[in-house]
């Protein structure tokens, strides 16, 4: 590589933006395009005003405390010509200025720059403040000390190159807030009332700060003893809404420590000291934090949602910046409407993802029944199957590999109320008794769980049944000649209502045990073991873990039920000894096999439970993140969504990069791009006629 070329290489960060691109993308030129219209006279498309704030804030977009209008103040940067057109041409040299990272001085600086000579002149900055500056805004002494050591005295102004500039306008905001308190410190004792600090935050920091510190900003007093402010709160508050961005990262690192997710004003200090290597907050700045944050709960332990009011900028409150938002109340069909939705996609997910978990393991647990089914104690002779591999092997030898998959369809259908009802009930029952600490007595959790495996059995014992029967169907064929095939709507016809609910009684005494050592252990595992909190998600491959490591349990310590549940609902075949009931099942199983009988198919029970439960949870994960709720926010079973309550700030295209160029010009007062030029003239659509050298008309 030549000098020259090396040389290009090292400075071609700095040349961005300096120049036309060479070649625009094509998402340059379809954003261009979409919004453009045409020249009559010559035929060429340009933006004008109104298409190029189209471009840079879309209608649709939500604007806050910003004014849409405000970013025609941007587009004397993008008309390098002063034509009042903006070229295609002229859109690629913005968009690839917005590119830069330090986007945000650039186009202050263009801005400011009137000759495009690479330099500030005072007089221009000067007549551009005075002009964008609210009526009624606070005033600025531009004589004072501060302002002379960037742009000298009256009689030796200078101008300001990039870095100079930049220099100035990132200190401008805490000269006015010091000489604001001055002009309100009329005792000159070091302190102003809650009101006039009010007004000074609303006027230089109002577009940067949520509704909620705005709405309580008064209160900041009540962080000591006296009834006004001082100068030290003033510039507390002021450093902390500066460093927002590295206050919200020690908050995020400090939570994810912390077992509850929360955290004490001593954690916040002892996390900021190790990630900044000295202690950049004070402890009155802290002080400051922690008051707003725990305004509406008062509290020594905050977490992410507490913070959220104060870190995001975005939160709103019931008041918008015109007035109360019109929010028209539901009526009860609509509420009825919208949680029945919700339901449904709830139910539709959960369906899809119960079958996809039953179909995957359902191989499992037919060799599961066919074992249970296995009456070897009183009889030898009938003795199918030695173990759980020799069934799968006779099966898939006898019945082919479709036979591992009899009686699929209702166990299909049926997972889908039972997955649906059981998580629903569970998550009912806990919410119910978990306290306002957000903790659970265990013996609470059990009653959840058992609760939720109550419920399911009105659902689950008709298809179960008709599901077994057709398991077992296929060993029956192959032990009595000319045995027929019945299909699933035989079985229910042939059962018929009452019939359907055989061994419900045994279906529950092995549902409601499940579920209430399955949920409080898949709890406990994920919290205690992976460390869980309203701050950490946890992975899929954690959560399959933790969802088979709590089937294990509960799937071995309930075979007994389940067996007697299987022999109670199986058709007996000839010779076979028939149960009439719950208790005569249990004792005559006993008599005639034994106690390990109560076990048979235990192993092949925790193979199916444990892994299904993880396919079905993998499968859920995946159809939120790939079909999520329309018009709501996805949420993952399983995990926190506290964290999604702080937006990431972090977006390309030319609307974010604009909006934060934005608000670096609105720390010079909150008025700029608003403010009338002339009596007839509004906003910015004047100025380039007097950029050019001429003086801007006042007269109608």
């Amino acid at each position: 590589m030549s000098k020259v070329a090396q040389v290009k290489e090292a400075v071609k960060e700095t040349l961005v933006g300096t120049e036309e691109p060479a070649q625009l993308s094509t998402q340059t030129k379809a954003r261009f395009n979409s919004h453009a219209v045409k020249d009559l006279e010559t035929g060429e498309l340009f933006l004008g005003l109104e298409q190029f704030i189209n471009a840079v804030a879309p209608p649709e977009e939500d604007y806050h405390k910003i004014k849409r209008e405000q970013y025609s103040i941007l587009f004397r940067v993008a008309d390098r010509n002063n034509s009042g057109k903006v070229t295609l041409g002229d859109w690629g040299y913005f968009e690839n200025l917005l590119s830069k990272p330090d986007a945000e001085y650039e186009i202050a600086f263009r801005l400011f720059d009137v000759e495009r000579l690479g330099t500030v002149k005072y007089d221009d900055f000067r007549r551009l403040y005075e002009v964008n500056k609210g009526p009624d805004s606070i005033p600025f002494d531009w004589d004072c000390e501060w302002a002379k050591l960037y742009i000298g005295s009256k009689t030796k102004r200078h101008s300001m190159d990039y870095q100079q500039f930049s220099q100035m306008l990132r200190g401008l905001q805490g000269e006015r807030i010091r000489q604001a308190f001055l002009l309100f410190d009329k005792d000159g004792d070091g302190y102003i009332e809650p009101e006039d600090f009010e007004r000074i935050i609303m006027e230089t920091s109002k577009h940067k700060l949520s509704d909620h510190l705005l709405e309580n900003l008064h209160t900041l007093c009540n962080i000591s003893k006296g009834s006004k402010v001082s100068y030290a709160n003033v510039r507390a508050f002021q450093n902390m809404i500066k460093e927002m961005d590295l206050v919200e990262l020690i908050i995020r690192r400090a939570c994810a420590k912390s077992k509850d997710g929360k955290i004490t004003r001593t954690e916040f200090l002892n996390q900021a000291a190790k990630i900044t290597r000295f202690s950049l907050f004070t402890p009155m700045e802290a002080d400051i934090l922690f008051h707003f944050a725990s305004l509406d709960e008062p509290s020594g332990r905050l977490g992410l949602k507490d913070f959220s009011k104060v870190l995001d900028p975005s939160w709103r409150s019931r008041e918008g910046d015109d007035g109360p938002i019109s929010v028209q109340p539901k009526s009860a069909l609509q509420k009825f409407g919208s949680q029945f939705l919700q339901s449904s996609y709830g139910f539709a997910l959960g369906s899809i993802a119960g079958a996809f978990g039953a179909f995957m393991v359902y191989p499992i647990d037919l060799v599961k029944t066919r074992m249970q089914n296995q009456r070897g104690g009183a009889n030898p002779g009938q003795r199918l199957y030695n173990n759980s591999i020799d069934c799968f092997r006779k099966v898939v030898r006898n019945e082919g590999f479709r036979g591992l998959y009899s009686g699929v369809l209702p166990q299909l259908v049926g997972v889908a109320p039972e997955k649906a009802i059981k998580l629903t009930v569970n998550d009912l029952v806990r919410r119910q008794l978990t306290g306002n600490d957000g903790k659970i007595w265990w013996g609470w959790e059990v009653v959840a769980g058992g609760s939720a495996g109550a419920c399911q059995v009105v659902f689950t014992n008709p298809l179960e049944i008709v599901k077994i029967r057709l398991q077992v169907q296929g060993e029956v064929a192959k032990s009595v000649e000319g045995a027929p095939k019945r299909s699933a709507m035989w079985i229910v016809r042939n059962l018929g209502l009452v019939g359907l609910y055989k061994g419900a009684s045994a279906c529950l005494l092995r549902d409601v045990p499940f579920s209430a050592i399955y949920f409080p252990a898949y709890a406990h595992l994920k919290s205690d073991l992976f460390g869980e909190s309203t701050t950490k998600k946890l992975g899929v491959l954690q959560l399959l873990t933790a969802g088979a490591i709590a089937g294990m349990p509960a799937a071995y310590l309930t075979t007994p039920c389940d067996v007697i549940k299987t022999r109670l609902q199986v058709e007996a075949r000839k010779g076979d000894t028939t149960y009439t009931g719950l208790r005569h099942a249990a004792k005559t199983i006993w008599k005639e096999e034994g106690f390990r009988a109560f076990f048979k198919g235990g192993p092949a029970r925790i193979m199916r439970s444990s892994p299904q439960f993880g396919f079905t949870l993998a499968a859920y994960e995946v159809l939120q993140t790939a079909l999520p709720y329309p018009g709501g926010t996805p949420e993952k079973a399983g995990m926190a969504d506290v964290v999604a309550s702080l937006k990431d700030k972090i977006s390309d295209g030319p609307f974010s990069r604009s909006r934060n160029a934005l608000k670096m010009l609105l720390d010079l007062d909150e008025h700029f791009g608003r403010s009338n030029l002339g009596p007839h003239e509004k906003g910015w659509k004047v100025l380039p006629v007097w950029m050019n050298g001429s003086t801007p008309s006042s007269k109608p």
